[in-house]
């Protein structure tokens, strides 16, 4: 019994001292997770969520005052450019078309009247023209006969009278035919002025007809039939017949951040899904970059705006679908990522291993007072951005501060341009031992096989 008491005091000895040489092993040594620096395809995303938009759509106002009398279509249908999609009350307006489509027959017809007047005339002065030729001739040879003393005075006077009728006579009918001529001008006159006025009045009756500008769907009905329309007021109630939207072409109208707005760029890639269809990815391009900073708080532009307190700002980007689907419907709630830079086989880190060390108070941690060589005050240091890469030198694990430039940024990895080479091992975490790290520390491995950096981001 002695000796099984005394083994196990053994054993337990032996546990102890075990334990103890472990314990001072590991004293000073701070646990890391770590991971090796390799290379990879890094894709910068950046998102931004809005709603569906037709490129081109419009509000068909009502262009004529009156009772909606007929809606020949309704929400959801396909209409064709030209197509009548709604009617209004136009009794005046078709009396005043028909009345002055009659106004003009009637002076049409004066016109007929005035131009056989006017041909009448025409053939009064040919007549006096004939008449005053034969009194000419009459009075011609009638003149040496007179002075011969064959006829007597009176018969040439009579002569002479007969020429001057004949004259005067001509000169009336050339005045009545150019008085005819006057007549049929002013009737053509008049007839124009009419046919300007059953234009307007055409015009007038055309306004009471809604027709589509465009091949386009039905969004929007806020009338029904025999309610009253009123012309004039864009936007106001009672104004708007139906919204048509041309689905054609579609696109996804979102707001992205401020912070991200500087890396969009037209024609950049995009992936736009829908709410309303999950699973479903579309394609498009950035086709708009909006110059005005939009308000998140109210959407309004701030140059508009009143308010003096400073808040986050979006901005507004279009990304045009490239094979838009019939699916899509004006108005759903759409996210869109857009694809800003994309690099292929590039060095990349965990974004959470970067670091920001004040190189000044990592000397301090590290026990090291610099030499002062002047009396004056230190300038202030600027943080250099870097991570911790193990060492084994010496047996020993240490974490050696290296300053790293990064380029792009994935999801979840950035891009190492200088500081780090293909392999190397560095320290991820945990943030708060990251953030008392010193320079050069003794650590060790918090798993048995520290993780490889891979994969896209």
């Amino acid at each position: 019994m002695k000796k099984i008491i005394l083994l196990i005091l053994a054993g337990v000895a032996v546990v102890g001292l075990v334990a103890l040489f472990i314990y001072r092993q590991q004293a000073g040594y701070t646990k890391v997770l770590t991971a090796k620096v390799a290379r990879q395809d890094l894709v910068t995303v950046v998102s931004g969520t809005g709603q569906i938009k037709p490129k081109t759509f419009a509000n068909l106002g009502a262009t004529s005052f009156g009772r909606v009398t007929h809606l020949y279509v309704k929400e959801g249908d396909m209409v064709k450019a030209g197509q009548t999609v709604a009617s209004i009350e136009h009794v005046q307006q078709e009396a005043a078309v028909s009345g002055q489509k009659a106004n003009i027959a009637a002076f049409k017809t004066d016109i007929d009247a005035d131009i056989a007047a006017e041909k009448t005339a025409e053939a009064n002065v040919a007549k006096a023209k004939a008449d005053l030729e034969q009194k000419r001739l009459d009075w011609e040879r009638e003149q040496p006969l007179y002075k011969a003393g064959i006829v007597a005075k009176s018969d040439f006077d009579s002569k002479k009278a007969a020429y001057d009728t004949a004259v005067a006579s001509l000169d009336q009918a050339v005045a009545a035919l150019n008085q005819a001529k006057a007549n049929t001008a002013s009737a053509r006159g008049h007839l124009e002025t009419q046919v300007a006025t059953l234009r307007s009045n055409q015009n007038a009756l055309d306004l009471t007809i809604a027709v589509a500008p465009f091949d386009a769907v039905v969004t929007n009905m806020p009338v029904r039939e025999g309610e009253t329309v009123v012309e004039g007021i864009q936007n106001a109630e009672g104004s708007t017949l139906m919204t048509l939207a041309d689905m054609s072409i579609v696109t996804a109208e979102v707001k992205v951040d401020e912070t991200d707005i500087v890396n969009v760029k037209i024609g950049q890639p995009a992936d736009v899904t829908v709410d309303a269809l999950p699973g479903k990815v579309f394609k498009g391009h950035v086709t708009l970059v909006g110059d005005q900073a939009l308000l998140r708080s109210t959407g309004m532009a701030t140059s508009t705006s009143t308010s003096g307190t400073e808040e986050a700002k979006d901005f507004k980007v279009v990304v045009t679908l490239d094979a838009p689907s019939n699916e899509l419907k004006p108005g759903l709630s759409t996210t869109a990522k857009i694809t800003t830079a994309h690099k292929s086989d590039v060095l990349a880190l965990p974004i959470q291993a970067l670091t920001m060390v004040d190189p000044k108070a990592d000397t301090a941690k590290s026990g090291v007072q610099a030499a002062s060589t002047s009396s004056a005050p230190a300038a202030k240091s600027v943080p250099v951005q870097g991570v911790y890469v193990l060492d084994n030198k010496g047996g020993k694990l240490r974490a050696k501060f290296v300053p790293v430039t990064t380029g792009i940024t994935g999801s979840t990895d950035i891009e190492a341009l200088s500081g780090l080479k293909e392999g190397d091992e560095i320290v991820i975490g945990p943030y708060k031992t990251m953030r008392g790290l010193k320079n050069n520390a003794l650590v060790k491995r918090d798993t048995a096989k520290p993780t490889t950096v891979g994969g896209s981001s």
